[in-house]
């Protein structure tokens, strides 16, 4: 009977473990069948590709494929039009109004326990390793590369833009500029060094390229941030070849363009250290600059395509959630200046694209989208749970053929209570003393006519200040922009002190 009783006790025993076999194994497959992330950063990306406007005709094969793989936003627009406040909301989910990083920050200093809106956040990659994923990243995808501990595996970045030649081949960096006020730009355009394996983004490439073929026990997320076409326009004279300067259209430039726009938006635009417009075209190299901005363009896009093609051959492909997206645009002589540094459409409009397995395909859409919604558009198409903090929606309802949205808006802020709005065709403009721009897209789309003094856009006006955001915190004490003498002085008068500096990098060349 005892001999009886002790095997029944141990057939339990066997079916439970069993059992409990079973669940982990199931518990195992459920975390391996979410999708893995491929997360693309693109470094001052515009919207001239091929999927987009084709403008002067760029060569993106690569971009291009990808959109046609997913859906693509036309008209999506960062937060900021610098590098560093952009990247900071992308990455936490908060509008630089919420934290008060409207200038450069260094990563580690954006979560911190002396600032509450952002000592508890949780980053976007961090987000993902909470919920399962083995997360890595190399290149720029904070404004350095990361904050120490974001992800499991970092390969982190080559310090500045270059590789550099030993002088400057056009530009100074400083350009008519006062010294004491003025930082230093990269800017500088020319076929530079001899082959792509000297660049710091083919060898990004290739430590994402090996991480795509390992093996792994989770789905994986994997950001990987693209230099170019950042200044300085440096690529080898391949890609030069690939634009001939006959076949290069200038941007849409009007001289008198900014006659009609408040005193402060003049201040914000006041770049003496980059090249004027009116400076290209009286030395010939408006078109030269494209042309170096376009060759970027096409080597960044075939380092692209060489980590989309070792995704295809990985068989990880039909299983892997893609986005790619940029900072913000660039001007290209468009308001008078070649830069980002505005509230104007071509510095913050940039290309953003997600690619899923059940996603449509080759879907555009054409209404407002933000960068900001990159964050929560990734953890819905990964079906985990929602993150209560962030201030972006979901594009997820968007892409899937639910029905345009004409609540759809973008704000972009530059510098305190400065903020720009794309809804419903319309562009509009605050700035911190009350001055106003209005531009109607659908007959002015190079924002050339300043409506927002004519009584009959009085309504207009009204409804698109509805969007304006409500929160507007002083300016972070570790974040400031030291490039230009506006930021300085409005620092000061916000905060009582410029606080703790933080300079542009990669420009003392």
């Amino acid at each position: 009977m005892k001999t009886i009783n002790y095997a029944i006790v141990l057939l339990g025993i066997f079916i439970l473990s069993a059992c409990g076999t079973k669940s982990k194994q199931q518990a195992s497959n459920a975390e391996l069948q979410k999708p893995n992330v491929l997360f693309i950063a693109v470094d001052d990306l515009n919207t001239w590709l091929g999927c987009m406007s084709g403008y002067s005709n760029s060569k993106t094969p690569n971009m291009d494929r990808l959109a046609s793989k997913g859906v693509l936003f036309t008209n999506a627009h960062c937060q900021a039009p610098l590098c560093g406040p952009s990247r900071a909301s992308i990455m936490s989910g908060l509008r630089p109004s919420t934290t008060g990083i409207y200038g450069m920050i260094p990563d580690g200093k954006i979560r911190r326990e002396d600032k509450p809106e952002t000592k508890d956040i949780v980053f976007l990659s961090e987000y993902f390793r909470n919920n399962g994923y083995h997360t890595m990243g190399i290149g720029k995808l904070f404004h350095i590369h990361a904050p120490d501990g974001v992800f499991d595996e970092s390969g982190g970045r080559v310090k500045g833009f270059g590789p550099l030649p030993e002088k400057r081949f056009v530009w100074d960096g400083r350009g008519n500029s006062d010294r004491k006020k003025y930082g230093r730009t990269s800017t500088d355009w020319g076929a530079f060094p001899e082959v792509d394996s000297l660049m710091p983004d083919h060898e990004s490439a290739n430590w994402a390229i090996a991480r795509i073929y390992r093996e792994y026990d989770k789905p994986f997320f994997l950001g990987v941030g693209f230099l170019r076409p950042h200044v300085p326009l440096y690529v080898p004279q391949k890609w030069f070849d690939m634009h001939p300067l006959e076949g290069i259209q200038v941007a849409p430039y009007k001289s008198d363009d900014l006659d009609d726009v408040p005193p402060v938006a003049l201040k914000i635009n006041d770049l003496p250290m980059m090249p004027s417009t009116e400076w290209a075209k009286e030395t010939g190299e408006w078109k030269k600059i494209i042309q170096a901005y376009l060759a970027c363009v096409s080597f960044v896009d075939y380092e692209v395509g060489r980590v989309l093609d070792a995704l295809e051959k990985s068989g990880k492909a039909d299983n892997t959630v893609i986005v790619l997206w940029s900072d913000h645009g660039y001007r290209l002589g468009e308001k008078g200046t070649f830069a980002k540094h505005a509230l104007w459409e071509p510095a913050t409009k940039a290309p953003l694209m997600f690619a899923a397995p059940n996603l449509p395909k080759g879907k555009v859409i054409d209404t407002p989208a933000e960068m900001l919604s990159i964050y929560p558009t990734l953890i819905e198409l990964c079906g985990l749970p929602a993150y209560d903090r962030n201030e972006g929606r979901s594009l997820v309802s968007a892409m899937m053929n639910r029905g345009e949205d004409d609540k759809a808006f973008a704000v972009c802020t530059f510098g305190m209570n400065n903020h720009g709005v794309k809804a419903n065709g319309f562009r509009y403009i605050q700035y911190e003393d009350g001055g106003q721009e209005l531009y109607d897209h659908k007959t002015d789309p190079n924002e050339w006519e300043n409506l927002a003094s004519n009584p009959d856009y009085k309504n207009k006006i009204e409804e698109m200040k509805q969007f304006l955001p409500t929160k507007n915190v002083i300016w972070d004490s570790h974040s400031s922009y030291t490039f230009q003498p506006y930021f300085v002085d409005q620092k000061q008068r916000t905060n009582g002190s410029d606080g703790i500096p933080v300079h542009v990098i990669g420009a003392a060349h």
